[in-house]
């Protein structure tokens, strides 16, 4: 029976594809052109559904068959909690739209075949997977649920739609609530769920820590450094010796700090200033790490790997072992350490007139707080008798940082002043407290100096032609620019540009004009989701949103490893080390370097939000029935969303709108009512009654609140 359906397949195709004057035909006519008796028209009908669904012909609106005029396309599926998907593909920017009937037995991740569906009339293009070529994702973090003789994983990635069956020998012990890591072992089918081993047992989901672990185990995050990599790290020197200081420009005798976060502990950049006539004399000093981490050691393979540290609530996931990061690499008070300076001269302009770079001996005067030096500046008396003696070189760090971002400003620098989040944690990994992070005049600061470290390095080396590792962000797609002066006219602000490319100043006009206005927030927000995202490259294309055409980064080696790369780069420069082997080298592996640590900074920023979005969605659940004020943020089809002023953001969902039928108006970016004429704006200041919270999905739910309700 099998044989001769295929056999009919391979017929019904060679008849359509023989001949180019081909007309389309109903079953009936193919029927009778095969010589298919009636009783067998349905086996026909099977065989011409596969070559639609595999995409080799097509099926009119009027029940005629003809040759598909579009291949099957591949791509990537990606799930959606509500079901539905979309397939990504190389060919356009534009997703493929997937309902829950056409995916087969896709899973979220797996690399797929598309056949577009036709005769849809929607703004997306819609299809139908027709065979899943690889499973991409071989292990799933989720909730254990256990029956009496086998048991379920739900997965904490909402994309994955399907539960995950557990035979009960492949359990591993695992009880209700026991957070997993689920290794798949059959990828099941339409009719059949997927089917897996547990590997490993995270926590309990009420054990402190283990959401965040959660987390940490979905983005595939390594947390236990290799014991050969441990071993490394133990064997490297507490202490600076002598030996290491040969060579080296001595500069432990300048005053100098470092100025961080009152608990950081990994502490990479010191700074100095003093000043002579006109010129100001700046120091940006960076923890030499590359003296403790060589090229190829095991250190360096898995600081490589890792590529960035990731700093999430209640932990830090370092790229390099604690013993560095925290010891010998840590500019701590009072000890010697090994650095890379940038010793620049700038003038009243905020121009650098003169620069060097250094290989340098150094010894911290003071470990200061972003908080003391807050209260320095601002006249706080008792802290400046306590510093008293680094009270002149904070002021003149004030002033010279004001030239310097006054310098930045007039060139077209982009400044979002985004109010991230602070989270405090009870012992037991509960949020007792979220509020915006103070950015203040002292972070500003060190902002400031390390901008401009980081620009001097990458002019001096472009110009050198040595081959190196840049920070880039390139120009706004002009269609989201249009759509973002469509949007701003709403409000009475406008954007000059043309059809291809921008001015950063242009944009930071308009930050500056809606300053201090109801809708500067949501404007600066739709302003950053119109730009692209910022990457590590080999080619110096420039930084749009700093308007520099000279950026990289230098000045964070402990926690980023493009830092560590360049300081090696720097290096084999200053010690005449940099021949054509040498940058024959350094071309060769830059590339993948650069492109690597892009992706381990997305999925680390990822990480980062997940656990934010969960730690906030927590704090709400003890608020269910409370009013709060906040502002409409961003509105869509299904709703807007409200951000309160702890930064926290919810969605007041259009079914919960009780008064009236109100629809999204993309034109005027506002949500309306269809008879009372009620508009909700972006913008708006709107008093919200939290519904409730999702931890699991770090979603937080809203209603509006009536008038006067408290």
């Amino acid at each position: 029976m099998e044989k001769n359906l295929l056999e009919k397949r391979k017929q019904v195709l060679e008849n359509l594809m023989k001949d180019k004057q081909y007309v389309p035909m109903k079953i009936k006519e193919l029927a009778i052109i095969l010589q298919i008796p009636r009783e067998n028209r349905g086996e026909l009908l099977e065989v011409l559904d596969e070559l639609v669904k595999d995409g080799k012909i097509e099926q009119s609106k009027r029940g005629k068959y003809r040759i598909a005029e579009e291949h099957v396309l591949t791509g990537k599926f990606v799930g959606n909690a509500r079901g539905f998907g979309f397939v990504e593909t190389e060919d356009s920017e534009e997703d493929i739209f997937i309902s829950e009937a056409n995916q087969g037995n896709a899973l979220h991740g797996d690399i797929v075949q598309v056949s577009l569906l036709r005769g849809k009339t929607g703004k997306r293009r819609e299809g139908v997977i027709v065979k899943v070529l690889s499973h991409e994702v071989t292990e799933v973090i989720g909730t254990y649920q256990e029956s009496r003789n086998f048991g379920f994983v739900v997965p904490d990635n909402k994309k994955f739609t399907k539960d995950i069956f557990i035979p009960a020998e492949h359990s591993k012990g695992a009880v209700n609530g026991h957070k997993v890591v689920v290794e798949i072992t059959d990828y099941g089918s339409e009719s059949r769920k997927p089917e897996g081993r547990i590997r490993e047992i995270i926590g309990h989901l009420n054990d402190p820590g283990t959401d965040v672990l959660s987390v940490v185990y979905s983005h595939g995050l390594p947390m236990e450094f290799p014991e050969k990599v441990l071993n490394q790290a133990e064997r490297v020197s507490c202490e600076v010796s002598e030996a290491d200081c040969a060579g080296r420009l001595d500069i432990r005798n300048w005053q100098m700090v470092t100025i961080d976060g009152e608990d950081a502990k990994d502490l990479d950049d010191a700074v100095s200033l003093t000043m002579e006539g006109d010129i100001y004399h700046l120091g940006v000093h960076i923890a030499d790490v590359s003296n403790y981490v060589q090229e190829n050691s095991a250190l360096d393979r898995e600081a490589q790997k890792r590529g960035t540290s990731v700093y999430l609530v209640d932990r830090v996931i370092p790229m390099l072992p604690h013993r560095l990061s925290n010891g010998i690499c840590s500019l701590n008070q009072g000890r010697d350490r090994l650095a890379l300076s940038c010793l620049m001269d700038v003038d009243r302009q905020g121009n650098v007139v003169g620069h060097r770079i250094a290989e340098t001996v150094i010894c911290v005067d003071r470990r200061m707080s972003y908080t003391s030096v807050k209260k320095i500046l601002e006249g706080d008396a008792k802290e400046q008798e306590e510093y008293r003696e680094l009270v002149p070189m904070f002021r003149m760090m004030e002033e010279l940082a004001g030239l310097l971002r006054a310098k930045r400003k007039k060139r077209g620098s982009i400044d979002f002043d985004f109010p991230e989040s602070k989270i405090i944690l009870d012992e037991q990994g509960h949020p007792t407290e979220i509020k915006p992070y103070d950015r203040n005049a002292a972070t500003k600061i060190i902002e400031d100096f390390m901008l401009l470290a980081n620009e001097t390095v990458a002019q001096d080396f472009f110009w050198q032609e040595i081959p190196f590792v840049y920070r880039t962000h390139d120009n706004p797609d002009p269609e989201k620019i249009q759509q973002l002066a469509m949007f701003i006219n709403n409000f009475g602000y406008f954007i000059k540009n043309t059809r291809d490319e921008i001015h950063p100043k242009e944009l930071q006009k308009l930050l500056t004009k809606i300053e201090d206005t109801p809708e500067e927030a949501l404007i600066s927000r739709l302003t950053l989701r119109s730009m692209r995202r910022a990457q590590y490259t080999v080619e110096c294309t420039g930084h749009f949103g700093l308007a520099a055409k000279y950026y990289c980064h230098f000045t964070s080696p402990i926690r980023r490893y493009p830092d560590l790369q360049i300081h090696r780069i720097i290096k084999d420069t200053l010690r005449g080390r940099m021949d054509e082997k040498r940058a024959a080298h350094y071309s060769e592996i830059l590339p993948e370097a650069a492109a690597h640590s892009s992706q381990t900074e997305r999925r680390a920023d990822e990480a980062e939000r997940e656990v934010e979005k969960m730690k906030k969605a927590e704090y709400m659940e003890q608020f269910a029935g409370k009013v709060f004020e906040g502002v409409i943020c961003s509105i869509t089809n299904w709703g807007f969303y409200v951000e309160l002023p702890n930064t926290i953001e919810g969605m007041v969902h259009v079914t919960s709108l009780y008064d009236d039928r109100y629809y999204y108006r993309e034109e005027t970016y506002d949500m309306a009512g269809a008879d009372t004429g009620k508009v909700y704006k972006l913008g708006q200041k709107v008093k919200v009654r939290v519904l409730g919270a999702d931890k699991e999905s770090g979603t937080v739910d809203f209603e509006i609140a009536e008038e006067g309700e408290e």
